[in-house]
């Protein structure tokens, strides 16, 4: 598969199985996020990666911060939060470490991040892997900032799910391009 191609046909895996990225597969992914474009080669951005016994161990921070919410959760609602981290065999959390900067406000380097984080699911795909990036309320929760070691200059980005895919892919439909491109007709002066 070429670039291209690969561009126009990336989905998000949401069932994955294992066997998760190999050493080299996720070298290879790191190496082709830190190619993500970067305004004063900041790098904004760090991977966290969580894999084995430690995603029970996302999966009970999970749990914590949503009781701390909503201390009346269901048992249902409690399973489900305690399996969120056991979808894939690795969860690479994503996250955007910014800085002050003079010409590189903290917008463009969460988007930075973000375009690091892409760059991961993309490099994921060309690999045979299936990716899958979530937040939810989760991502922004403060216990579970702190619960990773987040630092006060830190945000999660996402959560990318990482793995064999346990399914086909689902096609989705050819959209046009020219919905989403407008042409400027200059300004009326």
């Amino acid at each position: 598969m070429d670039a291209l191609e690969l561009l126009q046909t990336r989905l998000s895996s949401p069932s994955l199985a294992g066997p998760g990225p190999t050493e080299a597969q996720l070298e290879a992914m790191l190496r082709a996020a830190l190619r993500a474009p970067d305004h004063c080669c900041l790098k904004p951005y760090r991977f966290l990666s969580i894999e084995g016994g430690r995603r029970v161990e996302l999966g009970e921070l999970f749990l914590e911060a949503t009781l701390s919410d909503e201390p009346d959760l269901i048992e249902a609602r409690r399973e489900k939060v305690l399996a969120m981290p056991l979808r894939a065999p690795l969860v690479l959390v994503v996250i955007a470490t910014l800085c002050e900067h003079p010409k590189v406000p903290a917008v463009e380097q969460r988007v930075t991040a973000g375009c690091a984080a892409h760059a991961l699911e993309l490099a994921a795909a060309a690999q045979g892997l299936g990716a899958m990036w979530r937040t939810g309320s989760l991502a922004y929760h403060p216990r579970v900032k702190a619960g990773l070691g987040l630092g006060s200059d830190e945000e999660i980005i996402g959560f990318l799910y990482l793995g064999t895919p346990a399914n086909s892919s689902k096609k989705l439909p050819q959209e046009d391009p020219a919905a989403k491109l407008d042409v400027w007709q200059g300004a009326e002066r």
